[in-house]
């Protein structure tokens, strides 16, 4: 079990912090100029990986709208892939940017229009306006040469345990890990599972089980930031999201399968910043004026409404389980655990 615990977290970990490293390496090239111009291009090129991963932490809670018996638990792991729509592998470039403009945002971009963080791995071209001098800003990670989708996986796993008054305890947990000279990571999550008919007269005898859930995660993960010719003080990034899922859960049980479905609704934030302070006029001081100081601080925002179906097989103690969600990025969830009571 704790190996399959450790795979699952060393899978997230890798994805977000190798993402995070992919993005660093040329973002400190939009933020030189002009910070208030960087924000946006930085906004624009994160956005879908920002959105649709912190999304998917709501992804994976349940397989069953049955709670365990008292003190029953289990162990499960999955892997959500969220859907990104090809109209997200680019994003417009603004036209009112003060000190940036774009040259070219490559050969396979649209007019205006650089690749996003999932698009292809062609770097834009960016002009500074007052001198002429021409820059590459980030490529993108070109996920659907490589994996032939776009899809941004999120991978999970959470102990359940049943609890008095047929409650499930749901939790995720990772004691803050140290990435070395990279940054560190944490992450904690928290569902409750409660079974509903036994409040509603004459549904007991009905032979499906019906519960309301909530379930919350939360990720952070700070990973170190030290650009090659800016002068800077505790330069880093940072990486928060927190996510949020209401839903009333129904299953039926046929033998070892088990169809089970959940209508609902994702409040999901998360946050991307470059903390520190940074010379980037390079005259020595670090001015706030120029936001020199935290000089980027972008806040996302992927709510609404969600619709799940899917099916669990269970043999002996072993479960296997899928599902598919409708939402914002559409998700495909497989999953394995070990079930007792």
């Amino acid at each position: 079990m704790k190996f399959l615990r450790l795979a699952a977290l060393a899978g997230m970990l890798t994805f977000t912090a190798t993402t995070a490293t992919y993005a660093q390496d040329d973002i400190d090239k939009l933020i030189r100029e002009n910070a208030a111009d960087g924000e946006k291009l930085v906004s624009g090129y994160i956005a879908p990986f920002m959105k649709s991963f912190a999304l998917g932490l709501n992804s994976g809670w349940y397989n069953t709208a049955k709670p365990h018996k008292l003190i029953g638990i289990d162990l499960t792991i999955t892997v959500s892939a969220m859907r990104i729509p090809n109209k997200e592998m680019f994003y417009t470039v603004p036209t009112n940017l003060t000190s940036i403009e774009l040259v070219n945002g490559g050969t396979a971009s649209p007019a205006g229009q650089a690749p996003t963080i999932i698009g292809p791995d062609q770097a834009p071209v960016y002009r500074v306006k007052g001198t002429g001098e021409t820059f590459e800003g980030p490529e993108g990670l070109n996920l659907k040469e490589e994996i032939g989708k776009n899809w941004v996986p999120t991978p999970m796993v959470h102990l359940g345990i049943g609890l008095p008054k047929s409650t499930d305890l749901k939790i995720r947990f990772m004691p803050e890990v140290d990435l070395g000279d990279d940054g560190s990571a944490n992450m904690f999550g928290i569902g409750v599972m409660h079974d509903l008919k036994q409040w509603l007269p004459g549904f007991k005898v009905i032979p499906f089980d019906l519960s309301a859930f909530v379930g919350y995660t939360h990720l952070k993960l700070q990973y170190a930031y030290v650009p090659d010719d800016i002068q800077t003080e505790n330069a880093a990034a940072e990486m928060v999201m927190n996510a949020t899922t209401i839903q009333g859960v129904i299953s039926k049980k046929f033998s070892v399968i088990t169809l089970y479905g959940g209508l609902g609704y994702n409040i999901v934030k998360s946050n991307i910043g470059v903390k520190g302070k940074w010379d980037l006029n390079d005259n020595g001081t670090y001015e706030t004026n120029f936001r020199e100081i935290n000089p980027v601080n972008i806040d996302f925002k992927t709510s609404g409404p969600r619709a799940t179906a899917g099916f669990r097989l269970k043999l002996a103690v072993i479960t296997l389980h899928a599902d598919y969600t409708l939402q914002k990025y559409n998700a495909l969830t497989v999953g394995f655990g070990i079930n007792v009571r």
